[in-house]
């Protein structure tokens, strides 16, 4: 409400409510606004709308002006004033005018003789009035402080005073100031003024200002409240004046009233009638603003007359007052009351007072009309978004009443027509009366006379109807373009709305721009005067320049003038939508079609002919144009087909709406390609004129010989129903397009008449039978004995024998098939190549039978017979042969599982029975389903033979359980029970919840999980989504609605009634966001916005989310029903961005702006947005980096802050010294104080001095703590006292050293009998180890090898490395089921190996993108710039270093020799760069694109070896470790073994554990049983994964079952079995915690009898053994605490300390075990094999030798540091630590501990480092300490063998690198990798451009063009299709 009424409104308290919520900034300097400028000059945009400059003001904003001339917006906000550029809003000057002292009972401090005895408080200064004087070079600022004094200003500098008035320092004439001359302006801030310049006329002096303000002195509602009677208003303020603004001439009548004072020239209501008469005042102005010659304007008000206070019926009245200007140089200068007329302004729908807008908010003046805003006040005050409308009246009108009502005051008196004004004090009298012998002359009709009666009303208002309604409309600016009205409305919410209205004032189009949400528009608005193209608009704490249509946004012609936008229309022959200004040659007809034509005018072409031959030649076509089109005749013209394929054009003669032009079709030679499987292709063709494409049309070539390749099997009937004129050669079996190149012989004419097979149904047919098969002909005659054969689709074909001349014979047809059925087509062709068939419209076809297949029991067997399979059962299912007997029954059915186990009484639930012989039809159970004596009908869909039914259960008439029976001739029984209950619900919470929907629900009750459907209902019809549900409640978010009101809420279940509960939920208006603030965060985001708004109590989440620049959304706090606080998002970058709200998951919309549109424009767009700019930097005062402080004195840091604009407050910082908080104090913007009272730990010498801000830290310097020298003497007291303890200690000592000892004594036997254990156990270990693997090896041998994963696998673990962890889950399918060949393959999902996921309708354009870009990536000068560029950005993290080379080399796999030498070129960069340093640090980390692109190159390269060498003895080696460590016990928790090389996985128990030899059946992996060998101290989860290792190890581990995926039962006996879990109720308890149950616990004896099998439900009551809480479980060991037995003797808790280290022998073990296997893998690794030398090594160690020679670079040590960098460390260590990259196998935690010690050891072996070991040194480098120099003499050799092979040429590696590539070939989907490379060129797409056109080769090839093409390309294809994807 400030803001607008300060700007000259009538006050409104809507207006105040629309505010957004904003603490007020502290005082600044004019140098505080360029950083925030400069972030918010970025364009947002809305269809036809485009902001094109911001400006924000921290304070409200209240006028502006514009100064066309000068190109200068002056700008007034509250304390503030500036002078802004008008093209971009750039701060020029700016002056601050506030705050001031005052009270509003003081005259101005500028009256000499003013005093006051009232307190002046510091009052802010609210702009009135802000005018431009041009003729005198003023700005004309009047204010709300002092009474409303006014400054004069310099124009071209607003911070300087043009006039100083009152004159400040004494002059020659002292000048008389009257409180008059000083009270212009209204001094409240919510009082309005208006002021308008009257330009001076010629005898008349200088300019004159004409005010209007609404009087705020004794009586008025801004009066103070003290009973005060000194009022300063009445006297010296009018409610309408003109005062003089001659600032050259004599002062001491500026600001007087205009004539002498007794006859002011002012017009003020009488003390009286005040209350009557309370003026609110709207804007004043001029019309015409361009006089005709010698005529003056006149000077119009528009104002409201306020409803009185406490009056129901009395309501606002708006008026438009006109006031006449003096009349030239002779002209009779009047007082304002005698021109003075007023009349009122109606605007009224046709429903009666209900639809009357009765108060102004905002009036524009246009040529021959005004335009005006009206709103219906609202009941309520302060209610947001009021009903308003506009309504349009003529000026012709308003002078007409004005001439009409002077006649009936003076010529013709009718007092219901005018009345003289009496409650004014200047007026004349108090009624009209007749002037009988005086003859009224046009001036007095129009502007009065002195001795006419005066000032007037009429009585009668002007009335029209709304054209346009809307809530909240604030503001209204209008323009005249091309036949069409252009009008902006603004809006309280901070929108700008654009409607253009026809010349029957109907809207046809409509727009909508939020320019600040939450902002209200300022009533006035203003077009450039120097480029009407630009509307400026002013909101409560901004000033925009918004372009007035953003023409470009349209692409067609269609679109352009479709969206009837007064501006836009289509620049024909530049094909582009534009402004009329800016098309070339628009003034001219037929060159621009503004949108009033229509689309019917856009250009349009016909092509004839539009079909075309392509065996005929044309010689031309011709090409009908129409529509808008300049005459093309004599322009040069061509016709263009696409691709640079153009032919010349050419118009004979002028013409425009039609016009006929000629063309050569484009070349035969150039005719595109037929696509594959179609007989046509579709041409566009365009006509091009000057560089445009200006129409186009498409048109057809097609091929008639095509068809009969296209459609074989139906040739001769698809050549005579295509849609083109072709015929049948039946002789030549062949489609033609000219008839003559048939023969004579009689052609069908018509699809009918073509020779085909009639189809007849066939019996199936066994798989291997034979039998002759006839097939019936029509029209065939032709053909008859002619040599036919039978095809089926296979490569053999059988005879065909003709029976008679319709008849065909297939002769002893065998057809075989290896499924349970397989449909195979017949036809029928000709002898001979080509193939050349009959015609089969309708396909006849055999059905072949295996009853072999597909039918695992008798049930499914027999049940064959329907399908016509003549099957039988004996021990399978068997072919029934000639002589069987018919099939008996079946055994008894088999019911496995029935779920669900309950439902409802009302029955409806679909009960699901698995088993086995569940019947042979449907017909068979049809009424054979029973649940105890209730019936449950079997659903026909649902059924399954033998193996499934699904049945609809009935009503039960009570509650109760029993089994399901199936009686098929047979009863089968279920083991478990299902039960009938009676849910019920009670309650629900919450009741109520916003009408948009979200909310979260809980429905409490009984029984609420039974039965197999739920639906809960809200009103009845809507559904309630998202369900889970317990027995007790039932949780689901509601939907939307649309009326706040409440709804009924029903349970339902199995689409039965509702539930009894009468739930109720309460619809509630949706809660609404008024404001955010603070506006600005920093980029990193977690700065706390507070949002204010109503109904919060219904919110269950919010979150806060930014566009196109944010990070992740944050989650929001709820602190109460009108506010909730969201930490800010981080950003990207520093700019302005929109901000959205997520209300219980439903996004924010803001339903006042969707009333602003039509429904099918209605689209949710950003309310708010938040600036984000740079993080704050912090120094110390000196800007030191450590700061010495003496522990014990008190500390206060001085902090220095850069200035920013971000306004923070105190609370905002946080300043820590090491752990402390500092107490802060805000000295100014720049310093702040931080004060620790508490002192500061001594433990730590240093502590960091850390200021959070948001998620913001920065650490400025450190905290050095010194001592002083009461320290240094209380050092020396301590020492001297430790000395003396120390003394003490040592007799202590001595005296326990004997026992000590003599326990030493006893710890060495028991070492000495470990020893020997250890020994032995080697020894036996070992053996059985190798026993072990030599069955392994045999195994492996026998089996189907070593599980190696696919090159396609290996390749994307290798490269995507953080992918691999989650292999199972993201790639890998692993199936439910296992059959007997051991399981379905797993289904691929990585997206770099499937299909392409883009919608087909934009494919095309993207491959093309995809395809240029992968030419440019194929241009070594493009990609190494490319490279370069983005490794140099700060942002571009290793991460996407690593991703874009791996995503390179996939793209580049094709081409392995160009991307070697890519990496090459790389390479010698890199080695550049590490020789300036240090170089033998390169390659030592994978940092950059090019190490991981030789990670990648050198995985590639090496596969072969790993695959062909080293792969065997690696997975022997494994095989080893996992065998080693099941040979002991092994903590399921804890994951510790008794057999590990790993110091932190070994189990330091010596527990006792026996092997258990076990029978297990499986019916899995393709065995039935085994003897298992498991340890008795296994928990049952490690005997079921043992139990799978045994049955599954010939199938790769992704098709195992899981362990929760099966049961283990054990039979007791005959009759007892019992199903073994790790937890159940007879688990152990000790020590509080429950131990997992084992075989031991079982008591399961040697030899046992298990039975595996697969289950549907997991056993869900444990997750990971590993993750259990070691809290609450444990299984071998609890967990090593002290604390727990402290009551234990020392020597107790010292054994405890001691021993468990001598179980780290075990180590050595393991070791000594798997040495041999551990040999043979490094020797594979480094040995050479004749027949396979490795190429690549030898290549690349060349290549560094090379290198390295080129530099000077002779240290033998740094070259072989380069080639451990680039192949052992690089490739080799990798594949040590991750088997599962090579195998398709489980990587253990346990395994990979133990691979970790294993390859240290490799990469001790690879160093030339002396190794330091002590007995610190940790145990995985100690174990292989002895065995490391002879592996590095391997290495050595190794490296040697290397350099002695025969160098490589160029030539020879390309060849074996090409060879690699044709291996394998089409692995990868590479237009996945390279739209994935084109995200990142998108992403820094601005910093390459900079690289290539530095780049000398790359601007002279201008590859920056190509790569500007790409990007133009794919643009609008790559983020729109793969979100469509």
């Amino acid at each position: 409400m400030a803001r607008r009424a300060a700007g000259g409104a009538p006050p409104s308290a809507r207006a105040a409510a629309a505010v957004p919520l904003r603490p007020r900034p502290h005082s600044r300097g004019p140098g505080l606004l360029p950083l925030p400028l400069l972030l918010l000059l970025g364009a947002a945009r809305a269809g036809a709308l485009e902001i094109q400059r911001r400006f924000p003001s921290p304070t409200p904003t209240n006028n502006f002006a514009l100064d066309g001339t000068a190109g200068t917006v002056y700008l007034a906000a509250v304390n503030r004033l500036y002078q802004l550029s008008s093209a971009n809003l750039s701060l020029e000057a700016e002056a601050t005018v506030g705050p001031v002292p005052d009270s509003p009972l003081c005259h101005a401090p500028q009256l000499p003789q003013a005093s006051c005895e009232h307190p002046r408080r510091l009052t802010d200064n609210y702009n009135k009035i802000l005018q431009l004087d041009p003729g005198q070079g003023l700005v004309v600022a009047c204010g709300s402080i002092y009474q409303g004094l006014c400054q004069l200003r310099r124009r071209g500098n607003i911070s300087a005073l043009a006039v100083s008035f009152p004159p400040a320092a004494p002059t020659a004439e002292p000048v008389t100031v009257f409180p008059s001359m000083l009270n212009v302006a209204a001094n409240h801030p919510n009082a309005s003024t208006v002021g308008l310049v009257l330009p001076p006329t010629s005898g008349t002096g200088g300019s004159r200002l004409l005010v209007g303000a609404t009087y705020t002195g004794f009586g008025s509602a801004f009066f103070p409240r003290n009973r005060s009677l000194e009022d300063h208003r009445f006297e010296n303020t009018p409610e309408i004046a003109i005062r003089s603004l001659d600032a050259r001439g004599d002062l001491a009548k500026l600001f007087t009233f205009d004539l002498n004072p007794s006859d002011d020239n002012i017009l003020k209501i009488k003390q009286g009638a005040k209350e009557q008469h309370k003026l609110g005042f709207v804007r004043a102005f001029l019309h015409p603003a361009v006089p005709p010659h010698s005529a003056q304007p006149y000077a119009y008000l528009a104002l409201n007359s306020e409803a009185r206070a406490g009056d129901k019926d009395s309501q606002a009245r708006s008026l438009l007052a006109r006031i006449c200007l003096p009349r030239g140089a002779g002209g009779d200068a009047k007082k304002l009351t005698e021109s003075y007329i007023q009349l009122g302004l109606q605007c009224a729908g046709g429903a009666g007072r209900g639809d009357l807008y009765s108060r102004l908010v905002s009036v524009f003046p246009a040529r021959e009309q005004f335009f005006a805003v009206f709103e219906r006040p609202q009941g309520a005050p302060g209610a947001r978004n009021a009903p308003a409308a506009l309504c349009a009246f003529r000026f012709d009108d308003v002078q007409a009443a004005i001439r009409a009502a002077r006649t009936a005051c003076f010529v013709e008196p009718a007092p219901d027509v005018v009345a003289v004004l009496d409650s004014v004090v200047q007026g004349t009298g108090p009624a009209c009366e007749s002037k009988r012998n005086i003859q009224l002359q046009p001036e007095q009709l129009d502007c009065g006379a002195a001795h006419l009666q005066h000032p007037l009303t009429i009585l009668q208002p002007l009335r029209a109807s709304p054209v346009f309604r809307a809530p909240g409309l604030t503001a209204v600016a209008v323009a005249s373009a091309n036949n069409y009205t252009a009008v902006f409305l603004g809006t309280a919410t901070g929108r700008l709305l654009k409607i253009s209205l026809n010349e029957s004032m109907q809207v046809v189009s409509r727009r909508v721009l939020t320019v600040a949400y939450g902002e209200p528009v300022h009533h006035v608005m203003q077009f450039d005067p120097m480029d009407p193209g630009y509307l400026y608009l002013m909101t409560s704490h901004q000033m925009a320049r918004v372009k007035v249509a953003a023409c470009e946004v349209h692409s067609t012609c269609g679109d352009c003038v479709g969206a009837a936008d007064a501006y836009c229309g289509w620049c024909t022959l530049e094909t582009r939508c534009t402004l009329q200004q800016d098309c070339t040659n628009s003034s001219q007809p037929h060159f621009w079609t503004s949108a009033s034509e229509g689309p019917s005018r856009c250009p349009a072409m016909t092509v004839l002919p539009s079909e075309i031959d392509v065996h005929r030649d044309y010689t031309g076509m011709i090409l009908q144009i129409s529509g808008s089109l300049p005459s093309l005749s004599g322009m040069e013209m061509a016709c263009d087909y696409g691709n640079g394929v153009r032919t010349v054009a050419r118009v004979p003669g002028p013409a425009y709406d039609h016009q006929i032009a000629y063309c050569n079709l484009l070349p035969r030679a150039q005719f595109p390609s037929f696509p594959a499987g179609q007989d046509h292709v579709t041409v566009e063709m365009s006509v091009r004129v000057k560089g445009h494409n200006i129409v186009s049309a498409n048109f057809t070539i097609y091929d008639c010989s095509r068809i009969g390749q296209v459609y074989p099997h139906t040739a001769c009937t698809s050549c005579l129903s295509t849609q083109w004129p072709c015929s049948w050669c039946i002789q030549l079996h062949s489609c033609v397009s000219n008839q003559s190149q048939c023969q004579d012989s009689p052609n069908p004419t018509s699809p009918q008449d073509c020779p085909q097979i009639l189809p007849s149904p066939l019996a199936p047919v066994p798989t291997g039978g034979s039998q002759d098969i006839l097939v019936p002909l029509t029209k065939a005659t032709f053909f008859h004995g002619s040599s036919l054969e039978c095809s089926f689709g296979l490569e053999e074909s059988f005879e065909a024998v003709w029976a008679n001349n319709s008849l065909v014979r297939c002769n002893q047809v065998v057809l075989h098939t290896t499924q349970k059925s397989q449909v195979f087509p017949l036809s029928l062709k000709l002898k001979g190549p080509p193939d050349r068939f009959l015609d089969s419209p309708n396909p006849m076809t055999v059905v072949v039978y295996n009853c072999a297949m597909g039918s695992p029991d008798c049930s499914q067997c027999l049940g064959r017979e329907d399908l016509g399979h003549l099957c039988v059962w004996n021990d399978g299912c068997r072919l029934r042969g000639p002589l069987q007997p018919l099939p008996g029954t079946c055994p008894a059915p088999e019911i496995r599982a029935i779920e669900p186990l309950s439902g409802p009484l009302d029955g409806g639930t679909l009960l699901t029975i698995r088993g086995r012989n569940l019947g042979r039809r449907l017909s068979d159970v049809a009424h054979g389903v029973w649940i105890g004596s209730v019936a449950c009908e079997p659903l026909a869909d649902r059924y399954t033979v033998s193996e499934e039914i699904v049945c609809a259960t009935g009503p039960a008439a009570g509650a109760f359980s029993d089994v399901v029976t199936v009686n098929v001739s047979k009863e089968g029984r279920s083991r478990e029970q299902f039960s009938y209950v009676l849910p019920t619900v009670h309650s629900l919470e919450p009741s109520m919840g916003p009408k948009a929907g979200g909310t979260r629900i809980t429905i409490h009750g009984s029984d609420l999980n039974v039965g197999s459907m739920l639906q809960v209902l809200v009103n009845d019809t809507d559904p309630c989504t998202d369900l889970t549900r317990t027995a007790t409640s039932i949780t689901c978010t509601v939907p939307g609605g649309t009326l706040p009101s409440p709804v009924p809420v029903c349970v339902r279940f199995e689409s039965r009634g509702c539930v009894h509960g009468n739930l109720t939920f309460w619809y509630m208006q949706n809660p609404v966001i008024t404001a955010i603030s603070p506006g600005r965060s920093p980029v990193s985001g977690g700065r706390t916005i507070t949002v204010a708004g109503e109904r919060f109590h219904m919110v269950q989440n919010v979150s806060m989310a930014v566009h196109h620049i944010g990070r992740e959304p944050t989650f929001c706090k709820v602190l109460n029903s009108t506010l909730i606080t969201c930490p800010s998002p981080g950003a990207l970058s520093n700019a302005s961005a929109p901000v959205d709200f997520f209300i219980n998951g439903r996004a924010y919309a803001d339903e006042a702006a969707e009333e602003l549109l039509d429904p099918a424009e209605a689209q949710r767009g950003s309310r708010f947005r938040l600036d984000y700019l740079p993080n704050p930097q912090f120094s110390t005062a000196k800007r030191e980096k450590w700061i010495k402080h003496h522990p014990g004195e008190p500390l206060t840091l001085v902090i220095h802050k850069e200035q920013d604009s971000l306004g923070l407050e105190s609370h905002e910082y946080h300043i820590k010294i090491g752990q402390v908080s500092c107490d802060i104090q805000i000295i100014s913007d720049r310093v702040i104080h931080c004060s620790v009272n508490e002192s500061l730990g001594t433990a730590e010498g240093q502590l960091p001095i850390t200021i959070q801000v948001g998620n913001f830290n920065q650490t400025i310097a450190t905290l050095q703590l010194g001592g002083s020298e009461t320290a240094i003497v209380v050092s020396i007291v301590i020492c001297s006292v430790l000395l003396l303890l120390s003394v003490v200690a040592l007799f202590v000592f001595c005296t326990k050293s004997r026992r000590a000892e003599r326990y030493w004594q006893k710890t060495l036997l028991q070492m000495e009998e470990m020893e020997s254990q250890i020994r032995e156990e080697i020894r036996k270990g070992f053996a059985e180890l190798q026993t072990d693997m030599t069955d392994l090896t045999k195994e492996l041998n026998r089996s189907q090898g070593i599980p190696f994963l696919e090159y396609k696998h290996f390749v994307t673990r290798t490269f995507f490395p953080k992918c691999s962890s989650l292999y199972e889950e993201r790639y890998v399918l692993p199936s439910k089921t296992l059959n007997s060949q051991g399981g379905s393959p797993p289904q691929e999902t990585h997206p770099l190996l499937g299909e392409w996921n883009i919608p087909e309708h934009c494919r095309p354009s993207m491959e093309e993108g995809i395809s240029l870009f992968s030419s440019l990536l194929n241009n070594k000068h493009f990609l190494i710039v490319f490279v370069h560029a983005l490794e140099q950005q700060k942002d571009f993290a290793v991460r996407d270093r690593c991703s874009l080379a791996s995503l390179l080399t996939i793209a580049l796999h094709g081409k392995l020799e160009y991307y070697t030498s890519i990496m090459k070129e790389l390479l010698v960069d890199l080695i550049d760069a590490s020789a300036a340093k240090n170089p033998k640090l390169m390659l030592r980390r994978t940092e950059s694109v090019v190490e991981k692109m030789l990670t990648n190159w050198m995985s590639i390269c090496m596969y072969g070896c790993l695959r062909e060498t080293v792969g065997e003895p690696f997975f022997l080696l494994l095989c080893a470790i996992k065998q080693q460590i099941n040979k002991g016990s092994i903590d399921a928790i804890t994951g510790k073994a008794r057999y590990t090389l790993n110091e932190e996985w070994l189990l330091r128990e010596n527990i006792e554990a026996k092997p258990r030899n076990l029978n297990v059946s499986f019916q899995g992996c393709g065995m039935d049983s085994l003897s298992v060998r498991a340890m008795d101290t296994d928990t049952l989860t490690q005997v079921k994964e043992k139990i799978l290792e045994a049955f599954c190890k010939n199938v790769p581990y992704s098709q195992w079952p899981r362990a929760e995926d099966v049961d283990l039962e054990w039979f007791a006996s005959s009759t007892q079995s019992y199903v073994l879990r790790d937890l159940d109720d007879t688990s152990v308890v000790e020590d509080g915690r429950k131990k997992l149950n084992t075989l031991a616990h079982y008591k399961i004896p040697e030899g046992a009898s298990l039975a595996m099998s697969l289950t549907d439900k997991k056993d869900s009551t444990l997750g990971r053994v590993k993750d259990l809480d070691t809290e609450k479980y444990f299984h071998l060991v609890l967990p090593t605490d002290e604390l727990v037995e402290p009551k234990k003797s020392h020597r107790q808790s010292h054994r405890k300390k001691v021993l468990p280290e001598i179980y780290l022998t075990r180590l050595l073990s393991t070791k000594g075990t798997l040495q041999k296997f551990l040999d043979d893998l490094f020797k594979a690794i480094l040995s050479i094999r004749e027949d396979k030398p490795p190429l690549a090594v030898k290549y690349f160690f060349d290549f560094l030798e090379e290198q390295a020679e080129k530099r000077g670079i002779s240290d033998p040590d740094t070259l072989h540091i380069w080639k451990t960098n680039s192949l052992p460390l690089r490739f080799w260590v990798n594949i040590l630590k991750n088997p599962q990259f090579v195998f398709d196998i489980e990587k253990t935690d346990h395994i990979d501990a133990c691979l970790s010690v294993i390859a240290q050891a490799f990469i001790d072996a690879c160093s030339i480092s002396d190794l330091q070991l002590g007995k610190d040194s940790p145990t995985n480098k100690l174990l292989y300490a002895k065995e490391i120099p002879e592996y590095r003499k391997t290495v050595q050799r190794y490296y040697k063998q290397i350099q002695d092979m025969t160098p490589l040429s160029e030539q020879e590696m390309n060849a074996h690198l090409a060879e690699e590539s044709r291996k394998y070939q089409n692995e990868f989907n590479t237009n996945v990798a390279m739209a994935e490379i084109y995200k990142y060129a998108k992403r820094y797409r601005p910093q390459i451009m900079a690289a290539l056109e530095a780049n000398p080769t790359a601007r002279r090839t201008q590859l920056q063009h190509k790569f500007e093409q790409v990007v133009a390309l794919m643009e609008n294809n790559i983020y729109e299709c793969y979100s469509e994807a």
